[in-house]
C-alpha cells in the first residue's frame, strides 16, 4: 500500500494560500513537507496497482508507481481500476486525467456514478476519450478486485457509509454518495480501513474501524473552527463534514483507543498545523500513537 498524496483539496501549500501552514511550506519544505491530493493506491503483488480515489495530481502520483516505468512497451497502463470513495471534484477528477488509458475500469457505488454522470459530467467527457467499465460497488458486502483483462488481484473492496453529505454541486443525495472503503488481501486476510472524509464516529463506526489493521482517515482539520479563526472560511469543520482532530468528540482520542497496528491521517487541509514538522501538534498527535500521513508512505499489510 503507498500513499500518493495525503493533502485535501487544495494541495501543499494550496496555490492561493499564505495561511501560517503554507507559508512555512515554501521558506522551508523540509519543516512542512509538501503534498499532493489525497490518493492512495494498493497492491497484492507490486505490479498490478489500483487507485483510491483519482485526484487532480494523479499524472505525479502514477509516476511514483514502482511498475510505472517496468514495461518496455510504447504506452503501459500501471493502473488496474479506479475506487472511488465518493464524486468530490478532488477524488474524481483524476479519472479525466487518466483519460489516455484507453480503457479505465471504475469502481462506485450507484450513488456516485449518478453525481459523474449528471452532476460533474466526469464520465461523460472520459468516455469521449476512453472506455470505462464500470463494477457497482455495494455496501457492506466484500467484492474481489479483478485486473483489466480479468484474472484476480489478490485484494477485495468493500464500501461502508460514513456520515457526510453529498458533494455541493450534487442534484440529489442518495445512499452510499460518501462510503469508507475496507481492503482485505485475500492470501493473509490483512485489512485497510480508508475513511477519508468522515463526519463523525458513532460506535459502530468504530467498531467497524477497529477490526482494520490499517486505518487511513480524514485528519482534514485540528479543530472545528479553523476556516473561521483564520479568516478564509465561514463553515466550520462539521458543516464541511469532517470531523476535526480534536475538541470535543474529536477524532484523536477516539482513534488512539482502537487496536489497529497503523493509524494514519490522510486528507489534511493546508491550514492543519500537524502539516508542520515540529509543531507541538503533530507532537500530540504523534504521542496519542498515531501517524500524519505522507506522499510516498508505504505500508505493508502482511
Amino acid at each position: 500500500m503507498l500513499l500518493l498524496g495525503t493533502a485535501a483539496g487544495g494541495g501543499f501549500p494550496q496555490w492561493n494560500c499564505s495561511c501560517a501552514s503554507c507559508r512555512v511550506a515554501r521558506r522551508d519544505p523540509k519543516a512542512a513537507l509538501p503534498r499532493t491530493q489525497s490518493s492512495v493506491a494498493v497492491s497484492a503483488d507490486a505490479l498490478h496497482w489500483f487507485l483510491l480515489n483519482a485526484s487532480p495530481d494523479v499524472r505525479e502520483q502514477v509516476a511514483r508507481l514502482p511498475s510505472a516505468h517496468v514495461s518496455s512497451a510504447t504506452r503501459h497502463v500501471p493502473i488496474e481500476a479506479v475506487v472511488l470513495t465518493d464524486a468530490e471534484i478532488d477524488h474524481s477528477l483524476g479519472i479525466v486525467l487518466l483519460r489516455e488509458a484507453g480503457c479505465l475500469p471504475l469502481y462506485t457505488t450507484a450513488a456516485v456514478r449518478s453525481i459523474l454522470e449528471t452532476d460533474s459530467r466526469v464520465l461523460p467527457v472520459t468516455r469521449a476519450f476512453a472506455t470505462v467499465p464500470w463494477t457497482e460497488l455495494p455496501i457492506d458486502a466484500p467484492l474481489e478486485l479483478r485486473h483489466r483483462d480479468g484474472g484476480r488481484s489478490g485484494l477485495s473492496i468493500e464500501g461502508f457509509v460514513v456520515p457526510a453529505g453529498a458533494p455541493r454541486f450534487a442534484t440529489a443525495s442518495e445512499r452510499g454518495h460518501t462510503i469508507g472503503l475496507l481492503v482485505r488481501e485475500l492470501v493473509t486476510g490483512r485489512t485497510c480501513a480508508f475513511a477519508p472524509g468522515c463526519g463523525d464516529l458513532s460506535q459502530p463506526l468504530l467498531d467497524r474501524l477497529a477490526r482494520a489493521d490499517v486505518l487511513l482517515f480524514d485528519g482534514t482539520f485540528w479543530s472545528d473552527d479553523e476556516l473561521v479563526a483564520a479568516g478564509i472560511g465561514v463553515r466550520t469543520a462539521r458543516e464541511m463534514d469532517h470531523l476535526p482532530v480534536t475538541g470535543a468528540g474529536g477524532s484523536l482520542q477516539q482513534l488512539a483507543a482502537l487496536p489497529c497496528r497503523y493509524r494514519v491521517y490522510t486528507h489534511i487541509n493546508n491550514t492543519n498545523p500537524i502539516l508542520l514538522e515540529h509543531s507541538p501538534e503533530r507532537a500530540a498527535v504523534e504521542q496519542a500513537g498515531l501517524t500524519v500521513g505522507h506522499d510516498g508512505l508505504q505500508i505493508d499489510l502482511k
